[in-house]
């Protein structure tokens, strides 16, 4: 049995780990998609109501990072991975119902 102080650091790598890869699905998505910048991009998406769509998309490797902890039995990272998702998730309702 793991210590409940590695557990939690296992579970906050996820979490890490998460966040970094939702943050480079968004920066990837813009790269490919959009002509303008990644600044001028979020911006014109905030001004739109459309940074929530772009979270979302980004939150895509999310699922490569999910799913390969699976894979190597590291279901701490993987529940850190989820915890980020969910983070994401309700960034964008949240969002949305501000008309964001």
């Amino acid at each position: 049995m793991q210590s409940s102080g590695k557990h939690r650091y296992k579970i906050a790598l996820g979490i890490g780990i998460g966040y970094l890869a939702n943050t480079l699905g968004i920066i990837l998505y813009i790269l490919l998609f959009s002509p303008l910048k990644i600044r001028s991009t979020l911006q014109m998406a905030y001004l739109n109501g459309y940074l929530g769509s772009i979270i979302g998309l980004g939150a895509v490797l999310n699922l490569l990072a999910f799913f390969a902890f699976i894979k190597l039995k590291k279901d701490p990272e993987a529940k850190g991975v989820l915890v980020a998702t969910i983070t994401a998730a309700l960034s964008i309702l949240i969002l949305k119902a501000l008309g964001l």
